[in-house]
């Protein structure tokens, strides 16, 4: 199952605006950047570089994040660029997605 287009950030912009004005929070396997938008949707983007691996590498962190995001919708309303970091390749999909709620959790509280 695909994400909407609406819950994907796809623009330079956005990213820009997620990694000046979002409020950055490091995990054991990514870095978030984490934005309130003005929509009531959330939206995903990923920030896979070379550093990650080769393309293989990195295609398959943005499959197992975008799994994580589409298996928990916590954070409508913000806008989420996640940075993978070389241990997310050998971590569990159950891993992932107890350290992205725990990130996500501890952060959202602040705000709300």
């Amino acid at each position: 199952m695909k994400l909407r287009a609406c819950e994907r950030i796809r623009r330079r912009a956005d990213f820009r605006q997620a990694y000046e004005h979002g409020a950055r929070v490091h995990g054991r396997y990514s870095t978030l950047f984490i934005l309130p938008n003005k929509l009531d949707v959330g939206r995903l983007g990923i920030a896979a570089t070379k550093k990650l691996g080769g393309a293989v590498q990195r295609n398959r962190a943005k499959r197992l994040i975008r799994e994580v995001f589409r298996h928990n919708k916590i954070a409508s309303g913000f806008d989420i660029v996640v940075v993978p970091k070389r241990e997310l390749l050998q971590a569990t999909l159950t891993v992932l997605e107890a350290d992205y709620r725990s990130i996500l959790e501890r952060r959202l509280r602040q705000w709300r």
